[in-house]
């Protein structure tokens, strides 16, 4: 039911990329519900300490995960966004580089995070965050996304990080 709410932009934002869009999906009530529900569940058995999204749609889906999972939720921003002292990591973009943040006392040493995103797709950003909550002393559990896009390869890069991957759907192909 999931895939079937995602709404496919073609050439959004460039030219042959075919952008998956999960406003669609939030916009649904059932749709909603059942997002959360399935990675709720995935999740309630673990030993998690802190929900950490990626700016972002990571916030939309990762607060109400948190909130389900009786845990804190931590927004992993682009630069300049968060208010207090902050520390961050730089990644490469495929046309650049760019910058995220946290705050300094988001994560403490040995926190156990899930972090949280609607979309892998190269993976810059997601390992970037991983390695930014690592660099903080946290212990990844695991990334989760609502979408994965398999032949992009993130999923894949971040497993050559080892990290562990979930994803509620993946778009193949395209």
């Amino acid at each position: 039911m999931l895939k079937s709410l995602i709404r496919t932009v073609p050439h959004y934002p460039h030219q042959g990329i075919m952008f998956r869009d999960i406003t669609t999906l939030l916009k649904d009530p059932a749709g909603l519900r059942d997002m959360v529900a399935r990675i709720v569940a995935r999740y309630q058995d673990m030993q998690i300490d802190v929900v950490a999204g990626i700016e972002s749609r990571g916030f939309i889906v990762g607060t109400p995960v948190a909130y389900e999972l009786n845990l804190g939720f931590v927004p992993i921003r682009k630069r300049g966004k968060l208010p207090s002292e902050t520390v961050g990591r730089d990644y490469e973009l495929e046309y650049g580089s760019d910058r995220i943040e946290i705050h300094v006392d988001a994560i403490k040493p040995g926190d156990r995070v899930l972090l949280v995103d609607d979309l892998i797709a190269t993976g810059g950003t997601a390992e970037a965050a991983t390695k930014l909550i690592e660099d903080m002393g946290g212990i990844v559990v695991e990334c989760c996304f609502v979408i994965d896009l398999p032949d992009i390869g993130g999923r894949a890069r971040l497993e050559g990080q080892g990290q562990k991957v979930f994803a509620l759907c993946e778009f193949e192909g395209d």
